[in-house]
């Protein structure tokens, strides 16, 4: 590896986990090398990438444009070694973001087959409901569920599926404060509300060609789906979900779907990478994986 090479790879290494010791035990180096190697690139370029702690590393803001940039070469260089090793030999790190309950409940089971498919490639999974900044987080692909305009329009996205929502409450809750039999009966309901989701606090539904918006009362407001579902378990309230979040407790009785004659416009499931409108390889082979799987499950 030409010096150069090495040392765009040690510095997305080091910013994408945060740690030198990390990279240094991916990369096979000496965590001494690491450093130096950091050091040398910095003095090269006659500015600071990354500014080290004794707890924590992060990107200058010089570091975060030299980070895009570079992953977009390194990603060019895998991306021809790839073309003429052939697609069956896909190899290295895909680091993948994606929100705890679909992430669980739908992408991980989804996974199987293509790391099976290629023993090379290694998968690191950034769950959460906070959405990452891709190229500071060193995010190679992320999965976001929206509902109306995706917002990272300043990526490359290719929608994967549409996913169902549906209003949910455990029977005990239905027991004790009776069924809504329409949208404007949630107004007197105790409902739960997703921060940063989907889950505003005017939920429109449409019933044949009538759209009807209703400004529900939040009680409780969560900052996770699987929050979001434990509440509506234990009796807490009304709660927004998509039918993957809420199938299983469905199935057993644990939610009961009310209002199923009205219909909430679907999320939409979409596949976002910060490497521009053309990612690498190992990137474009799992997007594809995805979108049959998730598309067919849809």
């Amino acid at each position: 590896m030409s010096d150069r090479w090495q040392e765009m790879t040690v510095f997305v290494r080091v910013a994408e986990t945060g740690s030198l010791s990390r990279a240094a035990r991916e990369l096979k180096l000496s965590q001494p090398s690491v450093s130096r190697i950091i050091g040398t690139l910095e003095g090269r370029l006659g500015t600071t990438l990354l500014l080290r702690t004794t707890r924590s590393i992060s990107l200058t803001e010089a570091g975060a444009v030299y980070l895009e940039r570079t992953k977009r070469l390194l990603a060019e260089m895998e991306e021809a070694e790839q073309a003429t090793r052939g697609i069956d030999s896909l190899h290295g790190v895909i680091r993948l973001a994606m929100p705890l309950m679909y992430g669980t409940r739908a992408i991980i089971p989804a996974l199987t087959p293509f790391l099976v498919r290629h023993p090379d490639l290694k998968v690191e999974l950034v769950m959460s409901d906070t959405r990452q900044n891709l190229v500071t987080d060193g995010v190679d692909l992320a999965i976001r569920i929206n509902v109306g305009s995706l917002d990272d329009s300043t990526f490359g996205a290719r929608k994967l599926a549409l996913v169902e929502r549906l209003v949910v409450a455990a029977p005990s809750y239905l027991a004790a404060r009776g069924v809504p039999a329409t949208p404007a009966d949630l107004a007197r309901h105790d409902c739960i509300l997703q921060h940063g989701s989907f889950g505003s606090e005017s939920w429109r539904f449409k019933h044949s060609k009538t759209v009807t918006s209703v400004d529900v009362r939040p009680r409780i407001w969560i900052n996770s789906a699987p929050g979001v579902l434990a509440a509506a378990v234990a009796g807490l309230g009304v709660a927004l979900g998509t039918r993957v979040m809420a199938g299983e407790e469905l199935r057993t009785g644990q939610l009961t779907q009310l209002l199923n004659s009205y219909r909430l416009d679907p999320a939409e499931v979409y596949a976002v990478f910060p490497a521009g409108p053309r990612p690498s390889a190992k990137v474009r082979a799992m997007v594809d994986h995805l979108e049959e799987k998730l598309g067919t499950a849809a």
